[in-house]
């Protein structure tokens, strides 16, 4: 049984974002991310051998986890994410070409917005959920207008900044949960790092969901 988006961020709506991350390093990471309770974890295609780091995550945790790649820029690279066993399709921007080509290959797929225009065409092209991308630009009071607007079934993922000490007001506002990159994960964390990192997330979360 694959683990869809929303169950995914039922069980912890938090998303690891793995930039830079190195296929050796791939499996002590995901295995503290998993272990803390992350159920979505992204490899961005500007990582060192993505798609190599993509299968051992999806090979190992795949039954776990929803395992995919960020920053995907180019449609023909969908084919290369599920050939490597990925399962998710995220973007930095809303280009329904990309969107249209993951559903069409049945991925899940959670392109990066700013605008309602976006937004809104974004779900029109099959969009799973949208990236509020940067949420630096895009505070709490933006995520409260949009919910206001977007069918109330729609993901709204704040990526961008995301601290443990930001998410309480981005969720009293609608968030239904948050894309983190470097506060989670950096180039030359060892695995010791990301998991005192990753703790810290989850306990934040909860302690605001309780």
């Amino acid at each position: 049984m694959t683990m869809g988006l929303r169950e995914a961020l039922a069980e912890l709506p938090l998303v690891a974002i793995l930039r830079s991350l190195t296929p050796e390093n791939a499996p002590a990471i995901g295995q503290v991310l998993v272990d803390a309770g992350f159920r979505i974890i992204e490899v961005p295609l500007n990582s060192p051998r993505p798609f190599e780091s993509i299968g051992i995550l999806a090979g190992a945790f795949g039954a776990r986890a929803l395992i995919g790649a960020g920053t995907v820029l180019r449609a023909d690279d969908v084919a290369r994410v599920k050939s490597a066993g990925g399962r998710l399709i995220v973007m930095p921007h809303g280009d329904t070409a990309i969107i249209r080509a993951a559903k069409s290959a049945g991925l899940i797929c959670t392109p990066g917005v700013a605008t309602p225009t976006e937004g809104f065409a974004a779900l029109a092209a099959g969009a799973d959920g949208l990236k509020m991308f940067p949420a630096e630009a895009m505070p709490p009071a933006v995520v409260k207008a949009w919910r206001a607007v977007f069918p109330p079934e729609t993901l709204l993922l704040p990526v961008g900044g995301i601290t443990p000490e930001r998410m309480a007001d981005y969720l009293t506002a609608g968030a239904s949960g948050f894309g983190l990159g470097s506060a989670l994960f950096a180039p030359g964390m060892s695995a010791s790092d990301v998991q005192t990192r990753a703790q810290a997330f989850v306990a934040a979360i909860r302690a605001v969901r309780s």
